[in-house]
């Protein structure tokens, strides 16, 4: 499933570091604005250790990690939403990815420029969130008399709906709030999903830390600004030093463990990122497992086992009979298929299943 993130944020704030970290493609890193022009795509490995342990007990001949695509968008500035910097072509960029991953600057560097002056987390978000606000806002103000006519006939019920939810997130807008902290029903989510608002996308804040900070995070008070933002509109905060990440791209898995135990760090920041945006899009994984591979799948949250079948290709879908499915902590329990499947833990589940986070599954299908 190919869903993004797109990395943001204003210029010099650590975005390109991070990106480079998280798929070691070597985007350009600058200390001036405007270093990266178009957006950079990077495809990564969701870690899940789940895979690993299924594959110890199958011994397949291949591991296959599932993925997750991050995308790296040039610094927004004040104003681009009018044109400023480069402007809607960075709106643009905004608009094709599925969730936002909002990196924030909570570093003081005087070797670093900033492009107001001062680092100020708070105001960084607010110019941010505001240029997309405005953006949204001109999607709303061009729609509304164009349909206003139509919905007052009270003929058509969609365009009733249409105009009304409109109304009510041209309100929110006006108050320089995202439409994401606002409550829609399925049906209006499916009458505004054409629209693509950029502050409907679910976020993400990552604090770009000093490295002195990372293993007491609550002496920044910065990021503690942050923190307290995030929770007054519902989003995860997850904090990285965006240079270490960097450091710890560069080493094999060894040396990476040994490094992070010498910071006093249980896991990578860029793990914990990889994982949270997966979340934050409703991704889960399930499996499938034989002796030639075993491999991640990502589905989204609430989809049936037909459909998941056509994850892996459309003709299992077409063709779907049954699921044999075994959960991944049945597995556990008895340490191999068979003696799960001894044990009445292998379940043959129908069209109506919905699959569950963490399933073995093998599909019987006839086309």
């Amino acid at each position: 499933m190919a869903l993004t993130a797109g990395i943001v944020g204003l210029p010099n704030v650590g975005k390109s570091t991070l990106f480079n970290a998280i798929t070691k493609a070597g985007a350009l890193a600058a200390n001036y604005p405007f270093a990266t022009i178009e957006p950079n795509v990077g495809v990564v490995l969701v870690p899940d250790k789940r895979l690993d342990n299924i594959a110890s007990i199958v011994n397949p001949k291949k591991i296959v990690s599932t993925t997750f695509e991050f995308t790296d968008i040039a610094g927004l500035v004040k104003g681009a939403s009018k044109g400023e910097g480069l402007g809607n072509q960075f709106l643009s960029h905004i608009r094709e990815v599925d969730a936002i991953i909002h990196v924030v600057r909570c570093f003081e560097d005087d070797d670093v420029t900033h492009v107001d002056g001062s680092v100020n987390p708070i105001r960084d978000i607010e110019t941010i969130d505001i240029e997309l606000v405005f953006a949204d806002l001109d999607i709303v103000e061009k729609r509304l008399p164009k349909i206003a006519k139509k919905a007052q006939l009270k003929v058509d019920k969609d365009m009733i709906e249409e105009h009304n939810v409109l109304l009510r997130i041209h309100e929110q807008l006006l108050d320089n709030k995202p439409i994401r902290q606002m409550v829609f029903t399925n049906y209006e989510r499916k009458l505004i999903k054409s629209y693509g608002f950029l502050t409907l996308k679910p976020a993400v804040y990552v604090c770009n830390i000093p490295e002195d900070d990372l293993v007491d995070q609550t002496t920044n008070n910065h990021a503690k600004a942050v923190i307290n933002h995030a929770e007054n509109e519902g989003s995860e905060v997850i904090m990285i030093s965006a240079q270490i990440e960097a450091e710890l791209s560069d080493l094999e898995d060894e040396d990476k463990a040994m490094y992070l135990q010498e910071l006093n760090l249980a896991h990578s920041g860029l793990d914990e990122l990889i994982t949270k945006s997966y979340q934050l899009l409703g991704l889960q994984t399930f499996f499938t497992a034989g002796e030639k591979e075993v491999r991640a799948w990502t589905f989204k949250r609430g989809m049936s086992a037909p459909e998941c079948a056509g994850v892996i290709h459309t003709d299992f879908q077409k063709g779907f009979i049954r699921a044999e499915t075994i959960s991944y902590a049945d597995l556990m329990e008895h340490q191999s298929m068979i003696a799960a499947r001894e044990a009445g833990k292998m379940r043959s589940e129908g069209k109506a299943y919905i699959v569950k986070d963490g399933d073995i599954i093998l599909f019987r299908f006839n086309v």
